[in-house]
């Protein structure tokens, strides 16, 4: 039975279309990862509660705010600490596309995006931001023997862990039987079945292209969702690891497509910071893996397995 349904999201939006049996279709809301996350899946409301009772349980893993986390724990801890493997992988991903991007993608940010404060519209100070700054090198980051070292590091996942969480999310709906499901934590978005994603004119809000997507997931990172606008200058929350302040190139947005949530989070944050070229250039030697950039006039450029016809992104 097909369906059109608009659901509206932070950085996506998503038009459901078509394949879902409708007979079980369960949908639920909930505030998690400090963002809306909606799961919505042709399976007893059991199995969603269960999704989320999973992702609650790596949130009090992943989080670096949390003080029972296990990231918690390795900010607050020198030498090796123990973890568990979905720190691990998500750690080790994390230091993978640090590597690949040069260190632009570094999650020892940390103490730089906690001066921030963009709910209460706080901008640091150049002093604060500089001293901070000094305190950013992943190279610090040691692994051995399924323990980690931050050396004198802080990590911040908040660019890989939301994608790693929507995975965990969607293997679970699959195992419990799910045939057509969307997971959709604030612009990380998973799906099992068919859906047609719109994706979003930055600073807009109306769709300005289309895409449909078969049991992949696609992620968008954007400079117009969390910002401090002063003195006609927009301060958003993608960080540049050499100044401190987000960063300043051509781009509004980019939305990576690909087979998990984690790589397309971290893939999305990462062409966002180093600009439209090297990031095609990523992408186009990624397997399996396509991208749609924006740039802040609205400009669309594609990656090369994918083309487009009017208003409409079709895989080739």
């Amino acid at each position: 039975m097909k369906k059109s349904v608009t659901l509206p999201m932070m950085l996506i939006l998503l038009l459901l279309c078509g394949c879902n049996s409708g007979e079980r279709e369960n949908s639920e809301t909930r505030f998690l990862l400090d963002t809306v996350c909606t799961l919505t899946a042709d399976c007893e409301g059991e199995v969603i509660d269960g999704a989320f009772s999973l992702c609650e349980e790596l949130e009090r893993t992943l989080s670096k705010t949390l003080k029972d986390s296990e990231v918690y724990r390795l900010n607050n801890t020198e030498g090796f600490v123990s973890v568990s493997e979905d720190t691990l992988k998500t750690i080790e991903r994390a230091l993978y596309y640090a590597d690949l991007s040069g260190g632009k993608f570094d999650i020892t940010i940390a103490p730089v995006s906690a001066l921030w404060d963009f709910k209460n519209q706080v901008i640091p100070s150049k002093d604060e931001i500089s001293e901070a700054l000094q305190n950013v090198d992943y190279h610090s980051i040691e692994i051995k023997n399924g323990e980690i070292s931050l050396g004198t590091r802080q990590i911040d996942l908040g660019g890989i862990a939301k994608g790693y969480i929507a995975d965990k999310a969607t293997e679970y709906l699959i195992e419990k039987g799910a045939e057509n499901a969307l997971v959709n934590f604030g612009g990380n978005i998973c799906t099992i079945g068919e859906y047609n994603i719109g994706i979003k004119k930055p600073f807009d809000g109306s769709v300005i292209a289309t895409v449909t997507i078969k049991d992949k997931c696609a992620v968008t990172s954007g400079i117009y969702e969390r910002y401090i606008k002063s003195d006609g200058k927009i301060y958003h929350h993608i960080l540049d690891t050499e100044t401190g302040y987000g960063v300043e190139n051509e781009l509004a947005s980019v939305t990576v497509i690909g087979d998990t949530a984690l790589d397309c989070d971290a893939l999305s944050t990462l062409c966002m910071l180093l600009g439209t070229e090297e990031g095609l250039g990523i992408i186009n030697n990624t397997a399996d893996t396509e991208a749609v950039f924006i740039d802040r006039e609205n400009n669309i450029t594609l990656s090369s397995g994918l083309y487009r016809e009017n208003d409409k992104i079709h895989f080739k």
